[in-house]
């Protein structure tokens, strides 16, 4: 969005930066509301309502208010708008599309690949991205507690072949900051590890969480932190997400960005090229271009491999090599991602 169109954004009340808790307790949970602040168009509305029985809404206001007024095909609201499309039925969209029911061997844990895996720490999100590919996840089967973590950490120091673990959920900077202490003091006293990595989408929508008492215990423990973001489009990055990014990093805390490829929101080149630019800008390196998993209510973001192939070639034409995410795809029971070119 170019700087003469920043007068038509909504105006919403700054808030403490520091209050993380407030504001993820003022999200907006009513699509009336959504609708009301963006000026959208109210026809959409009882769709809107139907459609949050399938996966309920849910969205920082600070996310919203870089979204532009009275535009529905605004990229950011495109990825959290609930639409009557959610209910398309398609023969290859599953509830599961990665089988992770086959992964999910304790509760918590989910062990695809060699060498690393997921804990899934909090089912809790900051925002409800309506591409989710865990919308239909049973959250309340994982949910670990005390006794469900001891089990995890009995797991991980029986297997030595694992030297990552990935904290994932949900959002793991959900949870708040004694938990997640907690958690890495507990896996650092495990000998074979040697990276924790952190996939979260709060550095994004939700800026302020990254205070400096949470990057200090990024960097508590031995274990080597890797910050995993995930954005799908530039203008979802601003001067919050800049200053949060800058705490991390200025501890040499590496940050990559996770992007889905979706229809409606990224599917042109130039969005892709100013996606890696101004990540680079603030000192986040493109990590993955993921093809859309298969997930019931999401075939209308879904792009064809040809279409995917095309964008991908066009990119790497467009930008350096390290700007250049790697396009993959997640397949199930394969024991990596799956490069597509």
């Amino acid at each position: 969005m170019t700087e003469a169109t920043f007068t038509n954004k909504i105006r919403i009340i700054p808030r403490d930066k520091a209050n993380w808790q407030k504001a993820l307790s003022e999200v907006i949970t009513d699509p009336r509301e959504l609708f009301e602040l963006l000026d959208l168009d109210p026809s959409l509305l009882e769709a809107a309502y139907r459609a949050i029985k399938l996966f309920p809404l849910r969205v920082p206001r600070g996310f919203v208010s870089r979204i532009e007024k009275a535009n529905p095909s605004d990229p950011l609201l495109r990825q959290i708008l609930p639409l009557e499309e959610e209910f398309v039925k398609a023969k290859d969209f599953s509830d599961d599309p990665l089988q992770e029911a086959n992964t999910n061997f304790i509760p918590g844990l989910l062990h695809k690949y060699h060498g690393r895996l997921l804990i899934v720490l909090t089912g809790s999100c900051a925002i409800h991205c309506r591409y989710c590919f865990r919308r239909y996840f049973p959250y309340e089967e994982n949910n670990t507690g005390k006794l469900g973590f001891e089990k995890i950490l009995a797991y991980i120091k029986a297997d030595t072949s694992i030297k990552e673990v990935i904290l994932s959920g949900g959002d793991p900077l959900n949870v708040s900051d004694k938990q997640l202490a907690h958690v890495v003091t507990m896996l650092a006293t495990i000998p074979h590890l040697k990276r924790l990595r952190f996939h979260s989408r709060l550095p994004i929508v939700l800026p302020e969480r990254i205070t400096n008492d949470l990057v200090n215990i990024f960097v508590s423990s031995r274990l080597t932190p890797i910050m995993v973001v995930h954005a799908n489009h530039a203008n979802e990055i601003d001067s919050t997400v800049a200053t949060a990014i800058e705490k991390m990093r200025s501890k040499n805390i590496l940050v990559l960005n996770q992007t889905v490829l979706l229809k409606g929101v990224n599917d042109d080149v130039d969005s892709l090229v100013a996606l890696s630019e101004k990540l680079f800008s603030v000192d986040i390196l493109p990590y993955y271009l993921h093809l859309l998993d298969k997930v019931n209510g999401t075939t209308h973001f879904a792009l064809s491999d040809k279409k995917a192939k095309q964008l991908y070639y066009e990119l790497q034409l467009k930008l350096s090599g390290f700007l250049v995410p790697r396009l993959v795809r997640e397949i199930a029971g394969q024991p990596a991602k799956t490069l597509i070119l």
